[in-house]
């Protein structure tokens, strides 16, 4: 087993920009990393092998939870999601029985029924969406890939517009705060607790003029004979409100990135429109929304791979890695929205799957071959080495992608 000091740095600039140089080493020469996380020094392992982050995302001897099982350098380093707020205590942080019961409840609220009913509001706000990128002086991929999540969302968990852009800012402020900022913690758990407030405020509101939205079906399980409690249902919209905004943004944006790389396959999507369900897993697997999983804690002293695990200890699920591993795909490296091969890791495996995935999956499938047929020509405004990603150690996250939508430098 190499050392550490020999490895390329997990979670630094470099790393950000091409993550996969560092996880193709990894798998290699330490499948099984033991490394110290930037923010705190806190030790923790790494692991970039497609079966073992497999493995790890269903192995009950872990646990999300971090202020219950994490060491106490990992609790002092201010890591835990959602510190002190009830963003600490939402469903992707539970463990069985809890988990069991409150998604039980939660995913009575994703019928294929209801599903069905969110094509319209997403073909609208995209068709919107496409007609507000035309008409900007300086086009950017980004801006047309947020507005459809967040409208989307917004409107299937029935928030008051007004309401809705100012929590947007508080969504900003959590998942992309500045992280030289020696205020950072206080101020990503004060934006934490506004969404709170936000949920708490809906909530309120659904009650008095309940309708076909998600809010209303949670509070159903809330007010029914099986019930969530009055913190689960507000952390269950705060999650929603959360989780399908950054998340679509991030694949659409990186989606459309990797076809304007390959344009043969951008020219693929376009004549043979039936392999959109399949390019969305192939963007899932290329360069999905989350690089890596949530910490998994370990709830006792182990070892894998031969590398001794003390209890507490953090391990990070490198699912972009495992995503990767040319073990299980054919030139990982490439996009191909023909590709056969094992279910990807990108929306999660085992208790913690995405529970949205299919309204993900919706979004991006409407959205990048809309843009695609709406904009044969586009391509990049910028050359594609100025064309960055966000220091962002969860989020595979673009800030901006500027382009030329007719492919003339004009209109």
């Amino acid at each position: 087993m190499t050392t550490a000091q020999e490895a390329p740095a997990l979670f630094d600039s470099a790393y950000y920009q091409d993550p996969y140089s560092v996880y193709d080493w990894l798998r290699v020469n330490s499948p099984v990393h033991s490394f110290r996380f930037p923010v705190g020094d806190v030790p923790m392992v790494f692991l970039s092998r497609y079966e073992d982050v497999k493995s790890l995302m269903s192995d009950q001897r872990f646990s999300n939870d971090g202020a219950l099982w994490g060491s106490e350098e990992f609790k002092k380093s201010g890591m835990i999601f959602g510190g002190d707020t009830l963003i600490g205590r939402i469903l992707t942080v539970l463990d069985p029985p809890d988990h069991t019961r409150v998604r039980k409840l939660a995913m009575g609220a994703f019928t294929p029924r209801r599903a069905a009913l969110w094509k319209e509001p997403v073909d609208r706000i995209v068709n919107e969406a496409l007609d507000e990128l035309a008409k900007s002086e300086n086009p950017d991929v980004m801006d047309f890939a947020g507005k459809i999540p967040a409208d989307v969302t917004g409107e299937i968990l029935g928030f008051p517009l007004d309401r809705f852009r100012d929590m947007l800012h508080a969504i900003e402020r959590a998942f992309h705060a500045d992280p030289e900022n020696p205020n950072n913690a206080a101020e990503v758990d004060a934006a934490f607790e506004e969404i709170v407030t936000y949920g708490r405020e809906l909530i309120v509101e659904k009650r008095k003029n309940p309708g076909e939205d998600l809010t209303s079906v949670f509070i159903q399980a809330r007010d029914g004979e099986d019930r969530l409690t009055e913190d689960e249902l507000v952390s269950m919209v705060a999650l929603m409100i959360m989780a399908g905004i950054d998340t679509t943004r991030n694949l659409i944006g990186s989606a459309v990135l990797g076809l304007l790389d390959h344009p043969d396959q951008q020219r693929l999507l376009v004549e043979k429109p039936e392999l959109t369900p399949g390019a969305v897993e192939e963007f899932l697997r290329y360069d999905g929304a989350f690089c890596v999983g949530l910490f998994r804690l370990a709830k006792e002293d182990l070892e894998l791979g031969g590398v001794a695990i003390p209890a507490g200890t953090p391990v990070v699920a490198g699912l972009q890695s495992a995503n990767h591993d040319p073990e299980q795909y054919l030139n990982p490296r490439s996009l191909d929205i023909t590709r056969q091969g094992p279910r990807h890791l990108a929306l999660g495996h085992g208790l913690h799957n995405c529970m949205g995935a299919a309204l993900a999956r919706l979004e991006t499938g409407i959205a990048v071959p809309a843009l695609l047929n709406r904009f044969p020509k586009m391509r990049l405004a910028v050359p594609r080495e100025e064309i960055h990603f966000e220091d962002n150690w969860l989020l595979r996250s673009l800030p901006h992608l500027p382009v030329d939508l007719y492919g003339t430098g004009g209109r």
